[in-house]
């Protein structure tokens, strides 16, 4: 098989630390489902899914019909799996046939749910999100007690597994107004299958964010994303668990799990005043030597690195020299006596001493994490290790 010019490596002790760590924060008792959408942040959905199985995850949320069969492919018999986003209509005997659960947040998607079911003799399992406050999707209240009817009267061949809801924004503290108006507007929901006999299996609103800073959000699940992967989802969460430590720890609980690495591809001299790659961006004020690395912007590294970047070469930085190109980018190694072509080069993670974190790539490109590991193009191989 011939070599990609960059590989992913993928920490399964780090997954179980991070899952440990989540169970502990969130109690006995409550259900961990793992959020994979945009290619489980980057990760890999069919590595990530078996290291998830490995630490005792059997429940995992996708964002479509697409990531749900990638999902599906990769997870034992136990595991299930949920439909948090877009399910075209052809779709949904797909999902109903191979025991997907999925969001319902409109009332007029339920009668042709109800119509597949019977026709395929197996009870769709629905989860009812409902609108709270963040008016992206959600089934608003005016619907609900037509719901509610529904479900009771049919629920032989619709099953309501869950009632759920999304914050918006929970990793902000100055968002915490807003929480607990949705928080408040989901019980009024809760009250509602309550007084009309008709409660959900699974109450669950809390994503990586209100599990860990807003206990009162945690129920019978929680949906868990950036958390598991090793980051926090925002300073303001990383300094509440600080707080909450009491200063008697400063190393943080949650590990990265995710390291990028590629090769060097060439060594070249370059002498005082020659510009190195396109245009002048770049000038050598001095005699250098720069490594040549095979990827750039369509691997996924960002062209914002380019003059501000760093890799990690033998342990020590070097930083990127000239813009980042397509499908190559130099770094400096005048400073890193004997590199040598296909020296092995750290792009994110640890070398000896060093390392570069995701965050040095946003704190550069504003982008986010979240954003900056969606990125990473599928055909980059990810490979599972200790």
């Amino acid at each position: 098989m011939v070599r990609h010019s960059s590989r992913i490596e993928l920490s399964q002790s780090s997954l179980t630390k991070n899952i440990n760590f989540i169970r502990k924060k969130i109690g006995p008792g409550v259900r961990i489902s793992s959020v994979v959408k945009a290619n489980a942040y980057g990760h890999g959905i069919h590595q990530f899914v078996k290291m998830a199985e490995k630490a005792g995850v059997d429940h995992f949320a996708a964002a479509s019909a697409f990531e749900a069969e990638e999902v599906l492919e990769a997870r034992s018999a136990g595991s299930d799996i949920m439909i948090m986003g877009i399910l075209y209509k052809e779709d949904i005997d797909w999902a109903i046939s191979n025991g997907i659960e999925f969001y319902v947040f409109n009332y007029e998607r339920l009668p042709y749910v109800l119509e597949r079911a019977q026709a395929l003799g197996i009870p769709a399992k629905v989860h009812i999100e409902v609108e709270t406050g963040a008016n992206r999707t959600g089934m608003q209240a005016s619907e609900f007690p037509d719901t509610l009817k529904f479900l009771k009267k049919h629920a032989k061949d619709i099953h309501f597994k869950g009632l759920c809801t999304h914050f918006g924004g929970a990793e902000s503290f100055s968002n915490q107004f807003k929480i607990t108006s949705q928080h408040e507007r989901y019980k009024e929901f809760l009250k509602q299958c309550e007084k009309r006999k008709m409660l959900p299996e699974i109450r669950h609103i809390a994503c990586s964010a209100a599990a860990l800073a807003y206990k009162d959000t945690v129920y019978d699940m929680v949906r868990m994303g950036v958390s598991q992967y090793g980051f926090w989802p925002s300073p303001d969460i990383y300094y509440l668990h600080m707080q909450e430590q009491g200063g008697r720890n400063n190393v943080s609980p949650l590990k990265r799990i995710f390291t990028w690495k590629t090769d060097v591809m060439d060594v070249r001299d370059v002498r005082a005043g020659e510009f190195i790659g396109y245009g002048t961006a770049y000038q050598a004020t001095q005699d250098m030597r720069v490594a040549v690395l095979p990827l750039g912007y369509s691997n996924g590294y960002p062209r914002g690195q380019s003059n501000r970047g760093y890799v990690l070469i033998k342990g020590k930085k070097a930083p990127v020299v000239g813009l980042i190109n397509m499908n190559l980018f130099m770094v400096d190694v005048s400073h890193i006596p004997d590199v040598e072509v296909g020296e092995e080069v750290v792009l994110v993670g640890k070398q000896k001493n060093n390392t570069i974190n995701i965050s040095s790539f946003t704190q550069v490109t504003q982008l986010m994490n979240n954003e900056m590991l969606s990125r990473l193009p599928a055909a980059i191989p990810r490979k599972i290790v200790k």
